[in-house]
């Protein structure tokens, strides 16, 4: 007699991600900005989010804006999209680091920072970035948070003005130590300059670990009618290192799982500024592990009723 072979189970197909997988232009500070394009597109990535600054666009070049459409028809070439990123370590101050910000008591420096990011909104533009993303800054030694928070409220709404003049999008990023550190603070510094269209949130994956109370999930449902731009990296809860996938504590199915399901359709891109020694591998490593991650959520969750309006309530 034979034996009846149990039914197999059939596969539910693996959806697409509604945004666009990226890698940041900081992680490959050793390769020129044409060759990382390159090694980008041979992983598979449809995405780049470009640091502006050494070593592949400095805005304030004499050709700054001839790079800037030159580029544009190259990432329109590969059929890339692209946000701006502001991060910058030296950029403005060759001796410290992300400085000056927002936040510095001098208002002469602290219009450094302004300039900057009018500048950068006119090379998004030209490039017809996505967005601008930008950080708060750290908050100065003798300045009180109210005294920070006051400096903000007077700086940041001129770059809003220049993004509204160029139909650009803004993208505010907490980050961890600084004054504008979770995703509550993003959208309270948003409501309070008047809740601007061309404002929205930047959220690292990454810094969910560390500072977010509700973790990963909760500061995307809470970022989500904002959310204009995310970086992927992992990271520890006990220190702010943006490390390759694996090496620490981010739960990156959850949080791909979690875009989809809120329906983001921007860019997510790795974010790993520590790491260009090691590019090329790393980005094929990042890729690797965002689609298996995908896929083991959509595995996990397979037959689920969720949609992204319950994910919201």
């Amino acid at each position: 007699m034979s034996e009846t072979s149990a039914p197999s189970r059939p596969v539910t197909p693996v959806p697409r991600m509604p945004f666009a997988l990226g890698y940041g232009t900081n992680g490959f500070t050793d390769h020129p900005l044409d060759v990382t394009l390159d090694v980008l597109a041979h992983e598979g990535y449809g995405a780049v989010a470009l640091t502006l600054g050494h070593p592949h666009l400095d805005p304030f070049a004499d050709d700054a804006d001839v790079q800037v459409a030159r580029l544009r028809g190259r990432l329109e070439d590969l059929g890339m999209r692209v946000v701006v990123e502001t991060g910058t370590r030296f950029l403005l101050d060759p001796f410290r680091k992300h400085h000056p910000t927002f936040l510095d008591p001098d208002a002469d420096l602290a219009d450094l920072r302004v300039r900057f990011l009018c500048r950068a909104v006119e090379v998004a533009a030209g490039l017809r970035a996505e967005c601008v993303s930008f950080f708060s800054g750290v908050l100065p030694v003798g300045t009180t948070a109210e005294q920070g928070w006051e400096r903000l409220l007077a700086r940041v709404p001129r770059v809003v003005a220049h993004a509204r003049d160029h139909g650009v999008r803004l993208a505010l990023e907490p980050e961890p130590g600084m004054l504008v550190e979770t995703v509550a603070d993003a959208l309270r510094l948003r409501k309070d300059v008047g809740a601007p269209d061309e404002l929205g949130v930047t959220v690292d994956l990454g810094h969910c670990v560390v500072v977010e109370p509700d973790g990963v999930r909760g500061a995307l449902l809470a970022a989500a009618p904002h959310l204009l731009n995310v970086q992927v990296d992992d990271m520890r809860p006990t220190a702010h290192e943006h490390l390759p996938f694996g090496d620490g504590e981010l739960d990156l199915a959850l949080a791909l799982g979690t875009l989809g399901e809120i329906g983001y359709t921007g860019v997510a891109a790795v974010e790993l500024p520590r790491h260009s020694y090691d590019a090329p591998r790393l980005a094929h490593r990042s890729m690797t592990a965002m689609t298996d991650a995908w896929a083991a959520w959509h595995q996990t969750t397979a037959g689920s009723a969720s949609t992204p309006q319950e994910a919201l309530r």
